[in-house]
């Protein structure tokens, strides 16, 4: 499970989704296979990120298995919501949720509630193979008891929070049944600022350990203070914070979060524990980028801006499907009601949203990995002068990221454009190969010096 799946879906008021599709276990090829692909792989030009030859059939077998469950839960979760309408299991719960309350307000809070949770649920399957995939390749190392309360944790959010937000919103469609996607519109936005500023304190503690990265790693702050007097940010120590992901995982990862009063950057302790220090203050400098660059205030502009067209064209779209197809979907429509303005109807517009939302991942997937590309160079740049050699550093980091996680080498083009938030590992070491504007007297694109 991952945070930001659910946390999205909150903000735009959608609906936590994923899905169930069955998985064939990809298997490496045979042993005497292998030293025809290690032989292969020596007469092609050494790529700065490789992974020796047992390894690599493993992130070959996982990544198809990674690719065929996200690809699936984008669908599947489509499908349930086109079952939903199409058996009229959306029309029988706004029945049920009739029956078992009389106060409209509550009827609708029911309803949602419900909704929520049967959607959440539909992703069980797929969250679950992907856990033993994971578990099987040795990323995981989670109980399935921890696994299993962190599920549970998302769903009772996407109840208890999901169902508060629709019911918000299918009482706007009622009340503006020609405006009512620029108020919902009005309304996401400055949720979704809200969300990304209480997220650090309210919503990642509920799954995750925090601790002072100071008290642990008192050596590793005061070199990545030298960072901090070069980028001139203003992250003191005590926004330096190490999360405990080694009880859950072997992955590596550093990220920043949250706004104003709440940004900080976050260091897990697989990262802090196994890597070098030097390396750690590549990934903390690209993390710095983040924060200095402004990605999350970018990335918020971009999604209000998105959010505005898209709403107005599913809200047209919705509106078209109820009246091709409420019929078939059981739709009622009370006198004066429009018939998004139903709870079943409101079922139709989560639905047109959805499908946008899988249409638009690509071209939001771009955005995170241009921001991504530009925090890389920025890291690169912010421990030239600290580290001996910059380019060794970031691939070193980028190597031990991609070895950790098994990501394949070589991936497809076309799945890494529709999937990847950032760019692949194989991209991202040969640039940082590659890298040195240092060169001949010249300068970073960020830092003069």
């Amino acid at each position: 499970m991952r945070l930001a799946r659910w946390v999205g879906v909150v903000l735009v008021a959608l609906v936590v989704w994923a899905g169930g599709v069955q998985m064939t276990k990809a298997q490496a090829g045979p042993p005497s296979e292998q030293p025809v692909q290690a032989q292969t792989a020596q007469q092609q030009p050494q790529q700065a990120y490789t992974l020796p030859p047992e390894k690599l059939a493993k992130a070959i077998a996982l990544n198809r298995i990674r690719m065929v469950l996200e690809i699936a839960g984008s669908v599947w979760g489509l499908v349930v919501l086109w079952l939903l309408l199409r058996l009229r299991a959306a029309a029988g719960l706004e029945r049920w949720a009739e029956r078992v309350a009389q106060r409209r307000w509550l009827q609708g809070l029911v309803f949602f509630a419900a909704l929520a949770a049967i959607l959440t649920t539909a992703g069980l399957p797929l969250d679950l193979i992907g856990e033993t995939a994971s578990r099987h390749y040795g990323i995981s190392v989670q109980s399935w008891a921890g696994w299993f309360g962190d599920w549970g944790k998302a769903l009772g959010l996407a109840v208890v929070v999901g169902s508060l937000l629709l019911l918000l919103f299918n009482w706007i469609v009622k009340v503006s049944p020609r405006r009512y996607w620029l108020w919902c519109w009005a309304i996401a936005v400055p949720m979704a600022v809200l969300v990304t500023f209480v997220a650090p304190v309210l919503i990642e503690p509920m799954f995750d350990k925090f601790e002072p990265l100071e008290k642990t790693n008192p050596k590793l702050v005061a070199e990545l203070e030298q960072v901090v007097a070069r980028t001139g940010t203003n992250i003191p120590p005590d926004r330096m914070y190490l999360m405990k992901a080694s009880v859950k995982t072997n992955g590596l990862n550093a990220y920043v979060s949250g706004l104003g009063a709440t940004k900080r950057v976050v260091v897990w302790d697989t990262t802090a524990g196994r890597i070098p220090d030097d390396e750690v203050m590549f990934i903390f400098g690209h993390e710095s980028g983040h924060y200095v660059l402004h990605h999350i205030v970018k990335g918020l502009v971009v999604t209000a801006v998105a959010l505005f067209f898209v709403f107005w064209a599913c809200a047209r779209f919705a509106e078209w499907m109820a009246r091709r197809f409420g019929g078939w979907w059981g739709l009622t429509v009370h006198e004066g009601v429009v018939p998004l303005a139903t709870r079943t109807g409101f079922v139709v517009l989560i639905f047109a949203l959805s499908i946008a939302g899988f249409l638009l991942e690509p071209a939001s997937n771009t955005v995170s990995r241009y921001f991504e590309h530009q925090a890389d160079v920025y890291g690169q740049e912010a421990i030239h002068g600290l580290v001996p050699d910059p380019q060794k550093t970031a691939v070193a980091a980028f190597d031990a990221l991609g070895e950790a996680w098994l990501e394949d080498p070589n991936p497809n083009r076309f799945i890494e454009i529709w999937l990847y938030d950032h760019p692949s590992v194989k991209n991202r070491a040969e640039f940082a190969a590659h890298y040195d504007p240092w060169k001949n007297g010249g300068h970073g694109e960020f830092f003069q010096q």
